[in-house]
């Protein structure tokens, strides 16, 4: 796999960087590159926001400024992305900008530790190779790759050539029929319970969601309680029963942590429901999710929705755990509409 990645390390092109870094964002993201910034001993000359967001406030130190003040101070400088977004008018302004400056938009794992490196890769370099080879079509092995090059360099044109249309997804890989059980792992607010019901035209026998952060889950109780077998629980997915810390902080990303609330986890398995249809979005836990419903994706072979971009591994490790449990799934990947690497998935079909 390593011959296939020309590119080099996002940290080292920004530590012999001759140009001033400018952030661009606040937040988690912010604070998560800042730090990086601090164990690299890279300078960070200051931080810009979208115009709306300044307000002559200050982050981190920094007094947050305009992209258009900024540009009037200085020639020539490095943009460095440091927030989630698919929104079209902000992925535009960013390419904008991306046409204008170097522009990175480095990757920071959502859970678990380490970088996304050219070490990483090479360390990791057979499983790498024999997940890419074995995807079930060309595009999968294309995005792969992208995907790959992009986590490396933290060049965003990677991105924007791999977005995929979540609807064709939906009609020409995972073709719901209309007559699926489906379990909804990560359910949020229900959003992506309305993603089915749009590829189905709403039908569905019955859909089992579960959403570990209690206000998360008030929102998905509102937005399904008009819908008939459905299923509500507050719980995460894990590989047992148990209770674990459970940190709300990210709102959307919310995740198992060491510091919060304690919220009832359940392996797929105890769940004891006939799926036809699992999707896993659980910020970082899709690996415990796994292998909580080896019996149940061994015997009953669902069709699965499994996101990949929370830890560095996962690229490798959720497709060899799930050949694992079954050779003959037919694995695809690709990325959705998002900067940085967020919705980039594997779709398997038993």
């Amino acid at each position: 796999m390593i011959e296939k990645i020309n590119e080099k390390d996002v940290w080292e092109q920004l530590t012999v960087a001759d140009k001033p870094i400018f952030l661009y964002g606040m937040g988690l993201g912010a604070e998560k590159i800042l730090s990086q910034f601090e164990q690299n001993g890279i300078k960070a000359e200051g931080i810009f926001a979208s115009d709306e967001f300044v307000r002559g406030h200050s982050f981190k130190g920094y007094k947050v400024k305009k992209y258009s003040e900024v540009c009037e101070e200085y020639n020539d400088f490095i943009v460095v992305l440091c927030f989630a977004t698919r929104l079209d008018n902000v992925l535009k302004n960013i390419e904008k900008i991306a046409k204008e400056r170097t522009v990175y938009a480095p990757d920071v794992p959502v859970a678990g530790g380490g970088l996304f490196t050219r070490e990483f890769v090479k360390e990791n370099d057979e499983k790498f190779e024999y997940v890419y080879s074995h995807l079930a079509d060309d595009e999968s092995k294309r995005v792969y790759l992208s995907i790959i090059n992009y986590k490396i360099s933290g060049k965003i044109d990677y991105l924007l050539n791999t977005f995929a249309d979540k609807d064709k997804i939906y009609s020409d890989i995972l073709r719901l029929n209309g007559n699926e059980n489906i379990m909804d792992l990560g359910a949020y607010d229900g959003d992506t319970i309305e993603e089915f019901l749009n590829a189905t035209g709403g039908k569905y026998k019955s859909i089992i969601a579960l959403e570990p952060d209690a206000k998360n889950y008030k929102k998905l109780v509102r937005n399904t309680e008009k819908s008939e077998n459905i299923t509500c629980l507050n719980m995460g997915a894990w590989d047992k029963k148990d209770t674990l810390i459970f940190s709300a902080k990210a709102g959307r990303n919310s995740k198992l942590s060491a510091e919060g609330n304690s919220v009832k986890v359940t392996d797929i398995d105890s769940l004891n429901f006939s799926a036809d249809f699992i999707k896993m979005d659980v910020e970082g836990s899709e690996m415990k999710a796994l292998c909580g419903g080896e019996k149940t994706i061994t015997e009953q072979k669902p069709k699965l929705y499994v996101c990949a971009y929370h830890r560095n591994e996962d690229l490798y490790a959720l497709p060899l755990k799930i050949w694992e449990m079954n050779k003959d799934y037919k694995i695809y990947f690709r990325h959705s509409k998002y900067i940085p690497a967020w919705e980039s998935n594997f779709y398997c079909l038993p």
